[in-house]
């Protein structure tokens, strides 16, 4: 079974990512790629196109809802290394919701952890 999250992309093309400067800094230990983000204020910086009026993170590949991934997964901010999607770990997650609801997705259940649905078996959580 895939992932709920590689078919969806709704947090990444929903809310600012805003993080700490550091974290797009090499010599203080940073992964996240400078080219990438912008300056927020004088501590934070926000992946580049999740300011707009209609955000997406630069990062964000393929298309909200169908088939979507992170292009810099093992690089992103803490900021989403945060995020929980609905239920995987047998809980609402209000940052999940809001941001399908906004795509007109429907909200995870915890029906959508099962691999295959409706088996009973859990699917395996993803790495953060």
């Amino acid at each position: 079974m895939v992932h709920p999250c590689l078919r969806c992309g709704a947090c990444c093309a929903h809310f600012r990512v805003a993080f700490h400067w550091s974290e797009a800094e090499a010599f203080m230990g940073g992964v996240v790629p400078p080219e990438l983000a912008e300056k927020l204020d004088p501590h934070r910086l926000v992946m580049r196109g999740t300011q707009a009026s209609q955000p997406r993170c630069v990062a964000l590949q393929g298309t909200v809802g169908e088939a979507a991934s992170c292009g810099i997964y093992e690089q992103r901010p803490s900021v989403c290394r945060e995020v929980v999607p609905s239920w995987e770990f047998g809980a609402p997650s209000p940052q999940c919701d809001k941001a399908r609801l906004a795509h007109g997705l429907q909200l995870l259940t915890p029906e959508d952890w099962l691999d295959p649905p409706g088996s009973g078996t859990p699917l395996l959580p993803q790495s953060a």
